[in-house]
């Protein structure tokens, strides 16, 4: 199994003759969605899909966009909102509520594991696309205990009545939120 990265603008930094390289000095992409080794270093590797792949899981139970400068509750993304969910034993409480009554719990929780693994800070403690694809087929498949995500730490105070823009740094990248009044 051979994956590719599509859909997420990093097929542009391939050769045209097909061989691949595995750093850019230009990071191309869709932020919310590269792992950071890449945001930051230009490091790109065959688990840079997976962490895509992974945030992407998470969109689809929370029906809601990491990108986009939206808070989910004291944090500035999805990642971290799902792994303070996640240490806290209430995973549950990210699933969009249309999917909670219509879903298998233990399968939700399965998906969230998943999700987890893939979006590991360290590229090295992340799945292969074949172990995901294993995990995802087989539900008696003893999964590991995820590590801290990539981003997670990055939280937004609430200032209650600003509305000035406030930016949050890490690992060189800047998010920008705009707090409403």
């Amino acid at each position: 199994m051979k994956p590719k990265i599509s859909d997420f603008g990093l097929a542009k930094i391939f050769n045209s003759n097909g061989s691949e390289q595995n750093t850019t000095r230009r990071v191309f992409g869709t932020y919310g969605y590269m792992p950071p080794e890449y945001a930051s270093e230009g490091i790109f590797s065959i688990k840079s899909d997976v962490f895509s792949f992974g945030v992407i899981i998470f969109e689809i139970i929370s029906g809601k966009r990491n990108s986009g400068g939206r808070q989910c509750g004291d944090f500035i993304n999805l990642l971290g909102y799902a792994w303070q969910l996640w240490k806290e034993g209430r995973w549950i409480d990210l699933a969009d509520a249309s999917l909670v009554t219509k879903s298998n719990p233990i399968e939700m929780m399965r998906c969230i594991n998943i999700a987890l693994l893939c979006v590991q800070d360290n590229a090295s403690d992340r799945p292969t696309t074949a172990d995901v694809v294993a995990m995802l087929s087989n539900e008696r498949m003893i999964m590991a205990e995820p590590k801290q995500p990539a981003y997670f730490n990055v939280r937004v105070e609430n200032h209650g009545t600003s509305c000035a823009p406030e930016s949050c740094s890490i690992n060189d990248i800047t998010i920008s939120v705009t707090v409403p009044k």
